[in-house]
C-alpha cells in the first residue's frame, strides 16, 4: 500500500496544480506559443492550434484585471522607495487595463462585437500596455535586486565569523535573490514577445522568435506558479501520505 499511497499523494499534488486557473493558462500559453514557433507565422495545423488557444487563454483572464486593481489600490511595503512604489503602481494600472481591454478583443474575436476594425484597435493598445507593464516589472525587479543584494553584502559582514550559506536568514535572501532574478530575465523576455505581437520589428522578431520567447516565459510562469503554491502543495502530500494514520487516531 506504500506505493500506492505514494502516488495519490503525487496525484493530488498535480490536481492541486491544476485546479489554479493560473496554471492551466499557462499551460495554454505554453501551448499558444510553442504552436507560433512551430507554424512560423505560415497557415497549417500549428497555426490553427495557436488561434484556437490564444482564443481560449482569454476566457480564463475574464475579470482577471481585478486582482491588479486591488493591488493597484492596496498600500505599498513599509520601506519601499517612492521610485519602486510608482513603478509598482504603472505596472498594476498597465496590466489592469491591458486584462480589461483584453475582454472586448475576446468579445470581437468570437464574434459577439462585429466591428473588426475596433476590435483590431483595442488589440493593440492592449497589447501596448501590457509591453509597457513588462516594462515598468522589469525595472521593480532590478530595483528590489539591488536593494536585496544590498542586505545581503549587510548580512555577510555580519555573519564574517561564521558561514553564511548556513544562516537561515541568508538562504532566504538567496532563495528571494534567485526567484527576483528569474522575474527580470521573464519580464523582459515578455517585452520581446510584446513588441513580435505588434510587429514593431518583424524583420529582426519574426514569429518563430516571438513564439520561442512567449514558450520559455510561459515554462517560467508555469514554474512559478508551483513555488507560489509549494506551502499548500506539500501540506496535501503529507496529509495523504498519513492521512490514513491520523483518521485511525
Amino acid at each position: 500500500m506504500g506505493s500506492l499511497d505514494a502516488t495519490r499523494a503525487e496525484l493530488g499534488l498535480v490536481v492541486l496544480y491544476l485546479n489554479k486557473a493560473e496554471a492551466r493558462d499557462k499551460i495554454c500559453r505554453a501551448i499558444q506559443y510553442g504552436s507560433k514557433f512551430i507554424s512560423n507565422g505560415q497557415a497549417g495545423t500549428a497555426q490553427d492550434v495557436d488561434k484556437s488557444t490564444t482564443i481560449a487563454r482569454k476566457v480564463f483572464r475574464l475579470l482577471k484585471w481585478v486582482n491588479d486593481l486591488h493591488a493597484l489600490i492596496s498600500p505599498a511595503a513599509k520601506g519601499t522607495p517612492l521610485t519602486l512604489v510608482l513603478l509598482g503602481k504603472s505596472k498594476n494600472a498597465l496590466l489592469s487595463t491591458f486584462l480589461f481591454l483584453d475582454q472586448f478583443v475576446w468579445l470581437g474575436r468570437t464574434g459577439i462585437i462585429k466591428n473588426k476594425e475596433a476590435t483590431d484597435r483595442v488589440g493593440r493598445i492592449s497589447l501596448y500596455c501590457w509591453m509597457a507593464s513588462s516594462v515598468c516589472a522589469s525595472l521593480v525587479e532590478l530595483g528590489e535586486l539591488k536593494r536585496l543584494s544590498k542586505s545581503m553584502r549587510k548580512l555577510a559582514r555580519e555573519l564574517r565569523d561564521t558561514d553564511k550559506y548556513e544562516n537561515e536568514q541568508y538562504q532566504n535572501k538567496m532563495k528571494q535573490s534567485d526567484e527576483r532574478l528569474l522575474a527580470v530575465v521573464k519580464a523582459a523576455m515578455d517585452v520581446v514577445v510584446a513588441i513580435g505581437l505588434l510587429q514593431l520589428a518583424p524583420k529582426k522578431i519574426t514569429p518563430r522568435v516571438t513564439g520561442a520567447f512567449g514558450f520559455i516565459t510561459s515554462l517560467i510562469s508555469c514554474y512559478q506558479v508551483v513555488t507560489s503554491g509549494l506551502c499548500l502543495g506539500v501540506v496535501v502530500h503529507v496529509f495523504f501520505r498519513n492521512g490514513s494514520a491520523m483518521l485511525n487516531w
